[in-house]
């Protein structure tokens, strides 16, 4: 997995960059199917943007805003936003919803037609 940190409007010491590198990293213990993740921060004088797009196996990319004072408020909130995002399509792509479920159906042995003997 790739995790490309940009800046706009100014510079980001290293230890943002680290900050932002570990919360990002942790995207990946809630969906392991990531293959790349950017970071763009938007550094103006009153308020600081930071955009996430994360891209995920077959096309499927998520998209996350977030504005604040404070760089790593705004990373926080956007991690979350994004993780709340990843949680509903993992649960989509599980397809809970199925009744019966596959292992069910899976598991019955075939019944044999008792009438016909």
């Amino acid at each position: 997995m790739q995790i490309k940190i940009s800046a706009r409007h100014g510079h980001l010491a290293e230890p943002t960059q680290q900050f932002i590198r570990d919360k990002v990293e942790k995207l990946t213990h809630l969906f392991s199917r990531l293959t790349m993740i950017e970071v763009t921060v938007d550094l103006q004088e009153d308020l600081t943007s930071v955009e996430l797009n994360v891209s995920a196996e077959h096309k499927h990319d998520f998209v996350a805003k977030e504005s604040n004072k404070d760089v790593l408020t705004a990373v926080d909130m956007a991690v979350s936003k994004l993780e709340g995002q990843l949680r509903k399509y993992k649960q989509k792509i599980q397809d809970h919803r199925r009744k019966p479920s596959t292992g069910d159906v899976a598991a019955k042995p075939p019944e044999a037609d008792a009438g016909e003997e």
